[in-house]
């Protein structure tokens, strides 16, 4: 037997946690002396309180420890159930990741508000052009939603054009439309990339080519960075087009023109169609 002391030592865990998982009954002691009330600890009973702590670190409640450890589940069992917590713990902090990199993308746009120059912008026609392309929908249009759907399709879709012996002629160009059905925020997110003119999609389906439409007048942008860190051009290709007597004629394309380096060497004109506003 040990003291609670002792115990506790042997467990990596406080005197004072010992006491209250006997209190809330969740790990009585193996004995305690009816006299001096001392509580005494048997080793085997080390199994349970790794389960406990175990269970614990990873977000139960002591209540649904109890009722997970009550129902005397198998070791493979409870490694299963850890593994899918750990799963679901992994997804929050990568979630809380991104809402941080959002929060931060957001103070330097503030920051950089009323220092961001508009003269780069260059107005210009786009050619038509013929791309390879797969698709999918991001339930918004912020950074945030868009890439964790535009770099999956752009993985499958080198690989895919490789297959079919397709050999792009230029680099990204990533185009959007609005979303499917009744929902006003979706966008439909077009990972694309410039092919030959003669070029067609294979009959399997792997992925579609398309031909973009020759845009007539497009105000244009350069970015430099990832394009996690977009908004800032963006927005100042808005503030571009309002105050030179347009309005947007649609989504922008984002054509790479470098990807060198890592994303912050990366180098993306941004392509915003537009027409002269009416009043």
């Amino acid at each position: 037997m040990f003291t609670i002391g002792d115990f506790a030592t042997h467990g990596r865990v406080s005197v004072r946690m010992l006491r209250h998982y006997d209190a809330v009954g969740l790990l009585r002691p193996a004995r305690t002396d009816p006299y001096t009330g001392y509580r005494y600890y048997a080793a085997a009973q080390l199994s349970r309180l790794n389960r406990i702590i175990a269970l614990k670190e990873l977000g139960f409640t002591l209540e649904q420890v109890r009722e997970i450890i009550d129902q005397r589940i198998s070791v493979e069992e409870l490694r299963g159930m850890l593994r899918l917590r750990q799963v679901e713990l992994r997804a929050a902090m990568e979630a809380d990741a991104a809402r941080l990199a959002q929060v931060g993308a957001r103070l330097r746009l503030i920051e950089r508000e009323g220092h961001m120059g508009s003269e780069d912008v260059v107005v210009k026609r786009l050619p038509k052009v013929r791309v390879a392309e797969l698709s999918g929908v991001a339930d918004r249009a912020g950074p945030e939603s868009i890439g964790p759907v535009i770099k999956p399709l752009y993985g499958e879709l080198f690989p895919r054009l490789e297959r079919a012996g397709v050999k792009p002629t230029g680099l990204g160009l990533a185009y959007y439309e609005k979303g499917p059905g009744d929902d006003e925020d979706s966008v439909l997110v077009h990972a694309a990339v410039q092919v030959a003119p003669e070029a067609e999609a294979p009959g399997s389906g792997e992925f579609q080519v398309v031909d973009l439409p020759e845009v007539e007048t497009a105000a244009t942008l350069v970015h430099h960075g990832p394009m996690d860190d977009v908004m800032p051009a963006l927005q100042t290709l808005a503030t571009w087009i309002e105050a030179n007597g347009y309005r947007s004629a649609g989504y922008p394309r984002e054509l790479l023109l470098s990807c060198e380096g890592g994303p912050e060497q990366w180098v993306t004109e941004l392509q915003e169609p537009v027409v002269r506003a009416v009043g």
